[in-house]
């Protein structure tokens, strides 16, 4: 039995697998319509989540599958005091495979430690996402044609934003990837991925300026600042306007840059950009239900 708890779980390999049983899903839905019929996949989300917790539903029931679970902590019996490692002995007695978003770091890793069922991490704190990595890493893929070779903008929260600490560490094992790393010093990528990155000798730089590199960028991965990442209101309310994604930036940009997102977007990208044929941030939400169909059949070696 496996666990996704971080996207180094699977090799470049294993990936490469998924991400072509993704794009098969893609293009043959109708073959995978009932594969998981009888199935339950326990969506276990204690917080807020719209994109991910619905995308890993329309995944299951799209695969003939069944879902239970709770949208919010308050709604389990984690508001009168039960715990993750009891919580998950229970789902498994329920369903087939589990996805967990804690805002604990770790929680899913104990989830998994205890459960006799697949466990996905859907988001750990500030810690780990890593379907949103596999979600980005298809998109690049399916649409770039390729997973190495190109260089990489990250901009906006990079201090804590799961996403591209994920996406990063994902990035790190392909040929020829360059980080260029924009953000408030305030919002500087953590010391751990720059040592990370030292160690494997991987090109990066960071600067503060978007405009200044844009040429250079063959992808631009945009990030809001969260809000509820931030102790201190008066913070967020200095940071959160720092970078806005406008027509007249994307100017700069080359004619076949992508500009991909985790999403919710706040107002870090204005609406006018999404007319733009660069811009794959909804075509990415497509996609992460083809990796997470992918993903629910791999861990429960139905495919």
């Amino acid at each position: 039995m496996r666990h996704l708890m971080s996207p180094l779980d699977f090799s470049a390999e294993e990936l490469e697998k998924l991400f072509d049983l993704a794009n098969d899903i893609e293009n043959n839905p109708a073959k995978y319509a009932h594969i998981c019929a009888g199935k339950k996949l326990a969506t276990c989300f204690y917080e807020p989540s719209t994109r991910t917790r619905l995308s890993f539903e329309s995944a299951m029931l799209n695969l003939g599958g069944n879902v239970i679970g709770f949208s919010d902590a308050n709604s389990s019996s984690a508001s009168k005091g039960e715990s993750v490692s009891d919580t998950i002995r229970v789902i498994s007695c329920f369903a087939d495979i589990c996805a967990m978003r804690h805002p604990k770091e770790g929680a899913p890793m104990v989830a998994a430690s205890k459960s006799k069922i697949p466990v996905i991490n859907a988001g750990d704190g500030g810690h780990q996402h890593p379907t949103q990595t596999l979600t980005d890493l298809l998109t690049i893929r399916s649409l770039k044609g390729r997973l190495n070779h190109f260089t990489i903008g990250l901009c906006g929260d990079l201090k804590f934003g799961r996403t591209v600490h994920s996406l990063i560490n994902a990035l790190s094992r392909y040929e020829d990837i360059s980080f260029i790393f924009i953000s408030p010093e305030e919002l500087r990528v953590p010391d751990y991925i720059i040592d990370m990155l030292k160690e494997k000798n991987l090109s990066y730089k960071e600067v503060i300026s978007l405009d200044d590199v844009m040429p250079e960028l063959d992808l631009l991965y945009m990030t809001r600042v969260q809000k509820e990442r931030f102790f201190n209101e008066e913070d967020y309310i200095r940071l959160k306007d720092f970078y806005i994604l406008t027509k007249a930036k994307m100017e700069l940009a080359k004619p076949d840059m992508l500009v991909l997102h985790p999403l919710p977007r706040v107002n870090e990208i204005s609406v006018e950009v999404d007319d733009d044929p660069r811009a794959a941030y909804f075509k990415q939400v497509q996609y992460g239900v083809y990796v997470r169909m992918a993903l629910i059949l791999t861990l429960l070696e139905l495919a």
